[in-house]
């Protein structure tokens, strides 16, 4: 088992392989807050990869063999494919050369108490409501989150090491690697099946990270999840089981209400009969689920149930989730992160219930791998727009693969009599947009890769090199 030891000052220089990742930078600041000598490279550059040059990272673009000095260890991103020159030559020296998910879990053990979120969609705003409710405690945590947040002015917050507030991917089996002492599964859905056989695969590798679980850890698991039952078997700690619709559950949600604009609210009531009156900022029922799973693992850690509910209700959400980015013509231009067919169809439903006019969606697909196994799936998730526009899909870490093409989402779609038109790039999507929107049109733009982008471009009339918040 790999070991990082934070106060081990032999280890001087780490060396980062695709630094610009959302998790490989918070971990590179987190280490440069704690004294150690970082450098990284990436492809091109980006919002993460400025702010750690500007810390005083050294950071190069292109990678190469000749980009890794004197490192004493090299963490890389299971983005990096095998055949990438500057992880062929690391893995020649004798240094220690370990994934993103290994450094991880073992930074993890530096803390006396870690809380890991796992699940196929919504850890990145679960972490962010745990991140909000314990920096507005008595606690200093530190964490690393899956995007900006303005609570903690990015992605990353370097506290004391009492709490480590972490999101546990997993993607490659990365979970595997983690020993928390609080995790949370929100859910377990098909995804990442560039690595995983199937969802039996899936499932089977969250049990083993239940394994890694010892006698004094706790999990939060969501049993309105089938994927998730077969979990508590295996789990050695406290069990708390949360859900809506299963009546079992250690903590439920009931007495669900929503606002004229959709906001819900409920009370979560434990078995013992304690109940919390929550009401959130954000739309979406299944934010309740994402609430209930962050106030549950704030009852357990010890924090005050009057500040729990409120800091769930002056919550702020997450950039790139559902994140309303300006308007164009009268209409509400917003964009979102969600890339799985899940994510896009919650999302979408959620929206779609309180538009006032059109509800048209731009949707970047990521990966060749990810659309073409779930294309059935993506078939099914634009249900509730006008109108869906799909544009190339980002390639991200995956080669060219002629036998998928966005066009064949498009096919489905209007085999299903739904609205849709594939442009390849954002300088078509925008000028599309820009020629058809209506006032009080809702456009999303949607996907993992960079569709934030195209709605900057489009509120900022901004072409696609120059494309940022700033007008």
């Amino acid at each position: 088992m790999f070991k990082f030891d934070l106060d081990n000052h032999d280890i001087k220089n780490i060396h980062f392989i695709g630094i610009g990742g959302v998790s490989m930078s918070g971990i590179a600041h987190l280490l440069l807050d704690s004294g150690f000598n970082i450098s990284g490279s990436d492809r091109e550059v980006n919002p993460h990869t400025k702010k750690l040059e500007e810390l005083g990272v050294k950071v190069k673009y292109g990678q190469k063999a000749e980009n890794i000095e004197n490192p004493d260890i090299i963490v890389y991103t299971d983005a990096i494919l095998p055949d990438n020159e500057e992880l062929i030559y690391a893995k020649t020296l004798d240094i220690p050369v370990v994934t993103r998910g290994v450094f991880l879990g073992a930074l993890m053990r530096n803390y006396k108490h870690s809380i890991a979120i796992s699940g196929s969609h919504g850890k990145s705003t679960v972490t962010s409501m745990i991140s909000t409710i314990l920096v507005n405690s008595k606690y200093n945590p530190s964490i690393l989150l899956g995007g900006d947040l303005d609570t903690i002015e990015g992605n990353v917050l370097v506290g004391d090491r009492d709490y480590l507030i972490t999101e546990a991917c997993e993607y490659k089996a990365n979970i595997l690697n983690y020993y928390p002492s609080t995790v949370i599964v929100l859910n377990i859905s098909e995804d990442h099946l560039d690595y995983y056989k199937n969802l039996d695969h899936i499932v089977s590798t969250f049990i083993g990270y239940m394994k890694n679980l010892d006698e004094n850890s706790n999990a939060i698991i969501n049993i309105d999840d089938p994927n998730c039952i077969p979990l508590l078997d295996h789990i050695k700690g406290k069990i708390y089981t949360f859900g809506l619709r299963n009546k079992d559950a250690d903590f439920r949600i009931e007495n669900v209400k929503h606002d004229e604009i959709g906001k819900p609210s409920f009370t979560l009531v434990s078995k013992e009969g304690d109940e919390m009156d929550i009401s959130l900022p954000v739309i979406g029922d299944f934010n309740m689920y994402n609430a209930a799973a962050a106030a549950i693992s704030m009852i357990v850690t010890g924090v005050d149930k009057e500040l729990i509910i409120k800091q769930l209700h002056d919550y702020r959400a997450l950039h790139r989730r559902m994140e309303l980015v300006g308007q164009y013509n009268g209409a509400n231009i917003m964009t979102d992160y969600g890339h799985h067919p899940t994510e896009i169809k919650n999302t979408l439903h959620a929206l779609s219930e309180h538009k006032k006019n059109r509800l048209i969606c731009v949707f970047q697909p990521h990966t060749f791998s990810r659309t073409k196994s779930l294309l059935k799936e993506f078939s099914e998730a634009f249900d509730d727009v006008d109108e869906v526009i799909v544009t190339d899909i980002y390639a991200a870490r995956e080669h060219f693969d002629s036998s998928i093409h966005s066009n064949d989402i498009v096919k489905l779609l209007l085999n299903k009599g739904i609205n849709a038109k594939y442009l390849a790039t954002f300088e078509e999507a925008k000028e599309y947009i820009y020629n058809t929107v209506e006032p009080e049109d809702l456009v999303l733009t949607t996907g993992c890769g960079i569709p934030h982008l195209l709605a900057y471009m489009i509120v900022n009339n901004q072409d696609f090199e120059h494309a940022s918040p700033l007008p």
